[in-house]
């Protein structure tokens, strides 16, 4: 059975087991357009969490260009386009990571995976409800662009960090993804960090620029996460197929994850009654339904 069809029949089973899981704080780390550094970005704040003891989830929602896998030198034998076909479940392709993470492998040139429909889209959403590890974090790598698919991760997600360097490109996309985000599906709130930047001041230029646009033309709220420079360790990390954190502990790419890290742990919980790995089905339930004809 696939999906699709399972979703069908076991609609309702993920808000049975709301109530049963821990809160999870789900984060959706988006680009606008490639080339940012985004999947990097990802993959460091996961390990970064899971080294202050948190239990860390991460995804990779770039469903057809996956990568994480590779960047941290994993063997897997499945991935989402099994769980789409119906040959196993979620909870059976999960690998385990550095640091103890867990992740959950999407495919990599499989062309299948960029035209998915709405409804299976869902399904893949719908799965998260039936994970049964308790996480703390769950962050969702998505892919570039402003696809159906990358919006579908994106509303269910209760936070959402927009990554930028220093292109006018790279910022004018990320502008037209807030917009579009802001405009059509009433997403208010976002964080940015600043990649690849020259020095912390340079990030925070780049942050104040799109702020005053954003402010000016759009009702949003921006706030600034923390920059990271432009570090060839990253680069060779990469090569390494490890994260810069841990290949390069005294890296300055690596301190400035590290800030960010616990600006983010400062931050207020304030999902304490709605944030679980089911979050995604009870956020889009309601089109769920209208999909199904309910």
């Amino acid at each position: 059975m696939d999906i699709v069809s399972a979703m069908g029949l076991n609609q309702m089973s993920g808000l049975d087991n709301i109530a049963e899981k821990s809160t999870t704080k789900v984060i959706a780390v988006t680009g606008g357009k490639g080339g940012v550094g985004k999947t990097n970005i990802s993959v460091n704040l996961a390990l970064a969490l899971a080294k202050k003891n948190k239990r860390v989830m991460l995804f990779d929602a770039d469903l057809s260009l996956a990568n994480i896998d590779v960047l941290l030198g994993l063997n897997v034998d499945k991935n989402l386009s099994h769980v789409l076909s119906g040959d196993v479940d979620l909870q059976d392709i999960i690998v385990n990571g550095p640091e103890g993470i867990k992740v959950v492998p999407a495919s990599s040139g499989i062309q299948r995976m960029c035209e998915l429909t709405e409804l299976e889209q869902m399904g893949i959403i719908q799965a998260f409800s039936e994970i049964t590890t308790d996480i703390d974090y769950l962050l969702v790598d998505t892919a570039a662009g402003i696809s159906s698919e990358v919006v579908s991760f994106i509303k269910a997600s209760q936070e959402i960090i927009m990554v930028v360097c220093n292109e006018p490109t790279s910022m004018t996309d990320a502008y037209a993804t807030i917009k579009i985000l802001s405009r059509d599906y009433g997403i208010k709130d976002f964080q940015l960090i600043a990649n690849m930047v020259t020095n912390p001041y340079e990030g925070k230029k780049l942050f104040n620029k799109l702020y005053r646009v954003a402010e000016k033309f759009l009702d949003v709220q921006l706030s600034f996460l923390g920059a990271v420079p432009f570090d060839t360790c990253v680069r060779k990390s990469v090569q390494r197929q490890q994260a810069v954190i841990n290949a390069y502990p005294c890296a300055k790419a690596t301190e400035a994850i590290l800030k960010i890290r616990d600006q983010l742990l400062e931050q207020p919980n304030t999902i304490a009654n709605q944030g679980n790995i089911a979050f995604f089905l009870e956020k889009l339930l309601d089109n769920e339904a209208i999909l199904l004809g309910a």
